[in-house]
Protein backbone atom coordinates (compact mmCIF):
# COMPACT_ATOMS: atom_id res chain seq x y z
CA UNK A 1 0.00 0.00 0.00
CA UNK A 2 0.99 3.63 -0.31
CA UNK A 3 2.57 5.25 2.73
CA UNK A 4 -0.42 7.58 3.02
CA UNK A 5 -2.78 4.58 3.14
CA UNK A 6 -0.69 2.99 5.88
CA UNK A 7 -0.61 6.25 7.85
CA UNK A 8 -4.41 6.43 7.70
CA UNK A 9 -4.54 3.04 9.46
CA UNK A 10 -1.74 3.39 12.01
CA UNK A 11 -1.50 7.15 12.55
CA UNK A 12 1.45 9.52 12.27
CA UNK A 13 2.44 12.51 10.15
CA UNK A 14 4.23 11.96 6.85
CA UNK A 15 7.38 13.89 6.02
CA UNK A 16 8.37 13.14 2.44
CA UNK A 17 6.75 11.30 -0.46
CA UNK A 18 3.36 10.02 0.70
CA UNK A 19 3.03 7.89 -2.45
CA UNK A 20 5.98 5.67 -1.51
CA UNK A 21 5.00 2.03 -1.95
CA UNK A 22 5.20 -0.05 1.24
CA UNK A 23 5.25 -3.83 0.87
CA UNK A 24 6.37 -4.97 4.33
CA UNK A 25 7.65 -4.14 7.80
CA UNK A 26 11.10 -4.96 9.14
CA UNK A 27 13.62 -4.09 11.84
CA UNK A 28 16.23 -1.45 11.14
CA UNK A 29 19.01 -4.00 10.57
CA UNK A 30 17.07 -6.19 8.13
CA UNK A 31 15.02 -3.55 6.29
CA UNK A 32 15.14 -3.51 2.50
CA UNK A 33 13.50 -1.55 -0.30
CA UNK A 34 9.74 -1.63 0.12
CA UNK A 35 9.90 -1.99 3.93
CA UNK A 36 8.91 0.51 6.57
CA UNK A 37 11.11 0.33 9.66
CA UNK A 38 11.45 1.98 13.06
CA UNK A 39 14.32 4.12 14.37
CA UNK A 40 14.44 4.56 18.14
CA UNK A 41 17.04 7.35 17.98
CA UNK A 42 20.06 8.39 15.96
CA UNK A 43 22.41 6.20 18.00
CA UNK A 44 20.67 3.04 16.75
CA UNK A 45 22.48 3.19 13.40
CA UNK A 46 25.94 4.36 12.41
CA UNK A 47 24.71 6.33 9.40
CA UNK A 48 21.05 7.33 9.09
CA UNK A 49 21.51 8.13 5.39
CA UNK A 50 22.34 4.45 4.76
CA UNK A 51 19.00 3.07 6.00
CA UNK A 52 17.91 0.66 3.25
CA UNK A 53 14.16 0.82 3.94
CA UNK A 54 11.66 2.82 1.89
CA UNK A 55 10.28 4.67 4.94
CA UNK A 56 11.06 4.99 8.62
CA UNK A 57 8.96 5.66 11.70
CA UNK A 58 10.55 8.27 14.00
CA UNK A 59 9.64 10.41 16.99
CA UNK A 60 10.77 13.58 15.22
CA UNK A 61 12.25 14.49 11.85
CA UNK A 62 15.99 13.86 11.60
CA UNK A 63 18.58 15.55 9.40
CA UNK A 64 20.37 13.16 7.08
CA UNK A 65 17.45 10.78 6.53
CA UNK A 66 16.68 10.85 2.81
CA UNK A 67 13.68 8.49 2.79
CA UNK A 68 10.14 9.44 3.85
CA UNK A 69 9.53 9.62 7.59
CA UNK A 70 6.36 8.79 9.50
CA UNK A 71 6.51 10.98 12.59
CA UNK A 72 4.78 9.61 15.69
CA UNK A 73 4.62 10.53 19.38
CA UNK A 74 5.11 6.82 20.17
CA UNK A 75 7.05 5.32 17.25
CA UNK A 76 7.36 1.82 18.71
CA UNK A 77 3.57 1.67 19.15
CA UNK A 78 3.11 2.84 15.56
CA UNK A 79 5.62 0.19 14.42
CA UNK A 80 3.61 -2.47 16.28
CA UNK A 81 0.44 -1.34 14.51
CA UNK A 82 2.25 -1.54 11.16
CA UNK A 83 3.23 -5.14 11.95
CA UNK A 84 -0.43 -5.88 12.65
CA UNK A 85 -1.46 -4.47 9.28
CA UNK A 86 0.99 -6.62 7.34
CA UNK A 87 1.17 -9.78 9.44
CA UNK A 88 -1.92 -10.28 11.59
CA UNK A 89 -4.06 -13.05 10.17
CA UNK A 90 -7.79 -12.42 10.05
CA UNK A 91 -9.97 -14.79 12.04
CA UNK A 92 -10.78 -17.79 9.82
CA UNK A 93 -12.91 -20.04 12.03
CA UNK A 94 -12.35 -23.76 11.55
CA UNK A 95 -15.28 -24.96 13.61
CA UNK A 96 -15.03 -27.99 15.87
CA UNK A 97 -12.76 -30.75 14.61
CA UNK A 98 -14.06 -34.29 14.62
CA UNK A 99 -10.79 -35.19 16.33
CA UNK A 100 -11.59 -33.03 19.36
CA UNK A 101 -13.38 -34.24 22.47
CA UNK A 102 -16.39 -32.15 23.49
CA UNK A 103 -18.13 -32.98 26.77
CA UNK A 104 -21.76 -32.52 27.68
CA UNK A 105 -23.47 -29.15 28.21
CA UNK A 106 -20.64 -27.24 26.53
CA UNK A 107 -21.65 -23.78 25.30
CA UNK A 108 -19.89 -22.22 22.32
CA UNK A 109 -20.19 -18.80 20.74
CA UNK A 110 -19.88 -17.98 17.05
CA UNK A 111 -16.88 -18.79 14.87
CA UNK A 112 -14.92 -20.92 17.32
CA UNK A 113 -11.97 -23.07 16.26
CA UNK A 114 -11.39 -26.29 18.20
CA UNK A 115 -8.48 -28.23 16.72
CA UNK A 116 -7.88 -32.00 16.77
CA UNK A 117 -6.87 -33.49 20.13
CA UNK A 118 -8.32 -30.57 22.07
CA UNK A 119 -10.34 -31.71 25.09
CA UNK A 120 -13.28 -29.61 26.30
CA UNK A 121 -14.84 -30.94 29.50
CA UNK A 122 -18.43 -30.85 30.67
CA UNK A 123 -20.04 -27.48 31.30
CA UNK A 124 -17.29 -25.40 29.69
CA UNK A 125 -18.20 -22.10 28.02
CA UNK A 126 -16.29 -20.87 24.95
CA UNK A 127 -16.98 -17.35 23.73
CA UNK A 128 -17.11 -16.22 20.12
CA UNK A 129 -13.97 -16.58 18.00
CA UNK A 130 -12.13 -18.58 20.67
CA UNK A 131 -9.33 -20.79 19.32
CA UNK A 132 -8.19 -23.98 21.07
CA UNK A 133 -5.07 -25.43 19.45
CA UNK A 134 -4.17 -29.14 19.45
CA UNK A 135 -3.49 -30.72 22.81
CA UNK A 136 -5.39 -28.09 24.81
CA UNK A 137 -7.23 -29.34 27.89
CA UNK A 138 -10.20 -27.31 29.16
CA UNK A 139 -11.56 -28.53 32.49
CA UNK A 140 -15.08 -28.69 33.83
CA UNK A 141 -16.86 -25.39 34.23
CA UNK A 142 -14.12 -23.34 32.60
CA UNK A 143 -15.17 -20.08 30.94
CA UNK A 144 -13.09 -18.57 28.10
CA UNK A 145 -14.09 -15.14 26.80
CA UNK A 146 -14.46 -13.87 23.24
CA UNK A 147 -11.40 -13.66 20.94
CA UNK A 148 -9.09 -15.58 23.27
CA UNK A 149 -6.38 -17.74 21.71
CA UNK A 150 -5.07 -20.84 23.49
CA UNK A 151 -1.91 -22.30 21.95
CA UNK A 152 -1.03 -26.03 21.89
CA UNK A 153 -0.68 -28.16 25.00
CA UNK A 154 -2.11 -25.64 27.43
CA UNK A 155 -3.90 -27.07 30.47
CA UNK A 156 -6.78 -25.07 31.95
CA UNK A 157 -8.14 -26.92 34.94
CA UNK A 158 -11.65 -26.88 36.37
CA UNK A 159 -13.47 -23.71 37.41
CA UNK A 160 -11.03 -21.26 35.84
CA UNK A 161 -12.43 -18.04 34.37
CA UNK A 162 -10.58 -16.49 31.45
CA UNK A 163 -11.60 -13.13 30.03
CA UNK A 164 -11.73 -11.68 26.53
CA UNK A 165 -8.71 -11.36 24.20
CA UNK A 166 -6.50 -13.49 26.43
CA UNK A 167 -3.48 -15.20 24.84
CA UNK A 168 -1.94 -18.27 26.50
CA UNK A 169 1.23 -19.65 24.94
CA UNK A 170 2.23 -23.33 24.65
CA UNK A 171 2.74 -25.52 27.67
CA UNK A 172 1.24 -23.25 30.31
CA UNK A 173 -0.86 -24.62 33.17
CA UNK A 174 -3.66 -22.54 34.66
CA UNK A 175 -5.31 -23.78 37.84
CA UNK A 176 -2.80 -26.36 39.05
CA UNK A 177 -3.00 -27.11 42.78
CA UNK A 178 -1.36 -24.62 45.10
CA UNK A 179 1.63 -25.84 47.12
CA UNK A 180 -0.14 -26.23 50.44
CA UNK A 181 0.66 -28.78 53.17
CA UNK A 182 0.34 -29.03 56.93
CA UNK A 183 2.65 -31.14 59.09
CA UNK A 184 0.88 -33.68 61.32
CA UNK A 185 3.02 -36.18 63.24
CA UNK A 186 5.92 -35.64 60.88
CA UNK A 187 3.83 -36.17 57.75
CA UNK A 188 3.14 -33.49 55.11
CA UNK A 189 -0.65 -33.59 54.81
CA UNK A 190 -2.06 -32.02 51.64
CA UNK A 191 -4.41 -29.06 52.15
CA UNK A 192 -7.16 -29.37 49.51
CA UNK A 193 -6.89 -26.59 46.95
CA UNK A 194 -10.54 -25.88 46.20
CA UNK A 195 -10.39 -22.28 44.94
CA UNK A 196 -10.15 -21.00 41.38
CA UNK A 197 -8.27 -18.69 39.04
CA UNK A 198 -9.55 -15.55 37.33
CA UNK A 199 -7.68 -14.16 34.32
CA UNK A 200 -9.07 -10.76 33.29
CA UNK A 201 -9.35 -9.37 29.75
CA UNK A 202 -6.33 -8.66 27.53
CA UNK A 203 -3.87 -10.70 29.59
CA UNK A 204 -1.03 -12.47 27.79
CA UNK A 205 0.60 -15.50 29.41
CA UNK A 206 3.89 -16.79 28.04
CA UNK A 207 5.07 -20.36 27.48
CA UNK A 208 5.36 -22.81 30.39
CA UNK A 209 3.82 -20.47 32.95
CA UNK A 210 2.19 -22.03 36.04
CA UNK A 211 -0.62 -20.17 37.80
CA UNK A 212 -1.91 -22.07 40.84
CA UNK A 213 -5.53 -22.16 41.94
CA UNK A 214 -6.33 -20.66 45.32
CA UNK A 215 -6.65 -22.75 48.44
CA UNK A 216 -10.02 -21.03 48.87
CA UNK A 217 -11.17 -17.95 46.98
CA UNK A 218 -9.27 -17.04 43.81
CA UNK A 219 -5.88 -16.34 42.33
CA UNK A 220 -6.45 -13.20 40.24
CA UNK A 221 -4.52 -11.72 37.30
CA UNK A 222 -5.64 -8.17 36.45
CA UNK A 223 -6.63 -6.76 33.09
CA UNK A 224 -3.82 -6.00 30.64
CA UNK A 225 -1.07 -7.75 32.60
CA UNK A 226 1.63 -9.44 30.52
CA UNK A 227 3.45 -12.49 31.88
CA UNK A 228 6.66 -13.76 30.27
CA UNK A 229 7.80 -17.39 29.91
CA UNK A 230 8.59 -19.71 32.83
CA UNK A 231 6.87 -17.71 35.56
CA UNK A 232 5.45 -19.31 38.73
CA UNK A 233 2.46 -17.62 40.39
CA UNK A 234 1.36 -19.38 43.58
CA UNK A 235 -2.05 -19.78 45.19
CA UNK A 236 -4.12 -16.77 46.22
CA UNK A 237 -1.81 -14.24 44.54
CA UNK A 238 -3.50 -11.02 43.41
CA UNK A 239 -1.82 -9.15 40.54
CA UNK A 240 -3.21 -5.77 39.48
CA UNK A 241 -3.85 -4.26 36.07
CA UNK A 242 -1.22 -3.63 33.40
CA UNK A 243 1.67 -5.29 35.23
CA UNK A 244 4.77 -6.72 33.54
CA UNK A 245 6.09 -9.99 34.98
CA UNK A 246 9.33 -10.98 33.24
CA UNK A 247 10.76 -14.47 32.66
CA UNK A 248 11.56 -16.86 35.52
CA UNK A 249 9.93 -14.77 38.22
CA UNK A 250 8.63 -16.73 41.22
CA UNK A 251 5.78 -15.28 43.29
CA UNK A 252 4.89 -17.11 46.50
CA UNK A 253 1.42 -17.52 47.95
CA UNK A 254 -0.95 -14.70 48.95
CA UNK A 255 1.22 -11.91 47.54
CA UNK A 256 -0.63 -8.74 46.49
CA UNK A 257 0.80 -6.66 43.63
CA UNK A 258 -0.69 -3.29 42.67
CA UNK A 259 -1.46 -1.88 39.23
CA UNK A 260 1.37 -1.11 36.80
CA UNK A 261 4.09 -2.99 38.69
CA UNK A 262 7.17 -4.33 36.87
CA UNK A 263 8.92 -7.46 38.18
CA UNK A 264 12.17 -8.08 36.29
CA UNK A 265 13.60 -11.47 35.35
CA UNK A 266 14.40 -14.12 37.96
CA UNK A 267 13.11 -12.05 40.87
CA UNK A 268 11.65 -13.96 43.80
CA UNK A 269 8.80 -12.62 45.93
CA UNK A 270 8.18 -14.19 49.37
CA UNK A 271 4.69 -15.06 50.57
CA UNK A 272 2.09 -12.80 52.24
CA UNK A 273 3.62 -9.44 51.31
CA UNK A 274 2.29 -6.45 49.38
CA UNK A 275 3.93 -4.58 46.51
CA UNK A 276 2.24 -1.26 45.82
CA UNK A 277 1.19 0.14 42.47
CA UNK A 278 3.96 1.08 39.99
CA UNK A 279 6.62 -0.76 42.02
CA UNK A 280 9.67 -1.90 40.06
CA UNK A 281 11.72 -4.88 41.22
CA UNK A 282 15.16 -5.40 39.66
CA UNK A 283 16.34 -8.60 38.03
CA UNK A 284 17.36 -11.46 40.36
CA UNK A 285 16.10 -9.58 43.40
CA UNK A 286 14.80 -11.36 46.49
CA UNK A 287 11.88 -9.45 47.96
CA UNK A 288 11.27 -10.30 51.61
CA UNK A 289 8.97 -7.49 52.76
CA UNK A 290 6.38 -4.96 51.62
CA UNK A 291 7.38 -2.29 49.07
CA UNK A 292 5.47 1.01 49.02
CA UNK A 293 3.90 2.14 45.74
CA UNK A 294 6.09 3.85 43.16
CA UNK A 295 9.42 2.66 44.57
CA UNK A 296 12.25 0.81 42.80
CA UNK A 297 14.03 -1.96 44.74
CA UNK A 298 16.89 -4.31 43.84
CA UNK A 299 19.18 -6.90 45.37
CA UNK A 300 18.85 -9.85 47.74
CA UNK A 301 17.41 -9.10 50.17
CA UNK A 302 15.85 -6.31 48.14
CA UNK A 303 16.52 -2.73 49.24
CA UNK A 304 15.78 0.64 47.58
CA UNK A 305 17.56 0.73 44.22
CA UNK A 306 19.68 3.83 44.92
CA UNK A 307 20.95 2.26 48.14
CA UNK A 308 21.64 -0.97 46.26
CA UNK A 309 23.68 0.92 43.63
CA UNK A 310 25.83 2.49 46.34
CA UNK A 311 26.25 -0.87 48.01
CA UNK A 312 27.29 -2.45 44.71
CA UNK A 313 29.91 0.23 44.13
CA UNK A 314 31.33 -0.50 47.59
CA UNK A 315 31.19 -4.26 47.03
CA UNK A 316 33.44 -3.95 43.99
CA UNK A 317 36.01 -2.13 46.11
CA UNK A 318 36.00 -4.62 49.02
CA UNK A 319 39.25 -6.37 47.97
CA UNK A 320 41.04 -3.01 47.92
CA UNK A 321 39.50 -2.04 51.27
CA UNK A 322 40.59 -5.40 52.73
CA UNK A 323 44.17 -4.86 51.50
CA UNK A 324 44.31 -1.37 52.99
CA UNK A 325 42.92 -2.60 56.33
CA UNK A 326 45.56 -5.34 56.45
CA UNK A 327 48.29 -2.76 55.76
CA UNK A 328 46.95 -0.56 58.55
CA UNK A 329 46.81 -3.51 60.94
CA UNK A 330 50.43 -4.41 60.12
CA UNK A 331 51.49 -0.80 60.61
CA UNK A 332 49.69 -0.57 63.96
CA UNK A 333 51.12 -3.91 65.05
CA UNK A 334 54.63 -2.74 64.11
CA UNK A 335 54.13 0.54 65.96
CA UNK A 336 52.92 -1.25 69.10
CA UNK A 337 55.94 -3.57 69.11
CA UNK A 338 58.24 -0.60 68.58
CA UNK A 339 56.73 1.08 71.68
CA UNK A 340 57.31 -2.11 73.72
CA UNK A 341 61.00 -2.17 72.80
CA UNK A 342 61.55 1.55 73.50
CA UNK A 343 59.38 2.52 76.45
Amino acid sequence: MKLRQLAERIGGRISGNADTEITGVSGIGEARSGDITYLRDRSAVADVSAIAASAVIVRQEMDGITIPMLVSDNPLFTFAKALEVFHERPCAPLGVSGGAYIGSNVTMGNDVSVHPRAHVSDGAVLGSRVTLCPGTFVGEGVTIGDDSFIYPNVTIRENVRIGRKVIIHPGSVIGSDGYGYVVEKGIHYKIPQVGGVIIDDDVEIGACVCIDRATTGTTHIGRGTKIDNLVQIAHNVKIGKNCLIVAQVGIAGSVKIGDGAVIAGQAGIRDHITLGSRVMVGAQSGVTGDIPGGEVWSGTPAIPHKTWLRAQSIFAKLPEFARRIQELERAIHKEEHSDDEHP
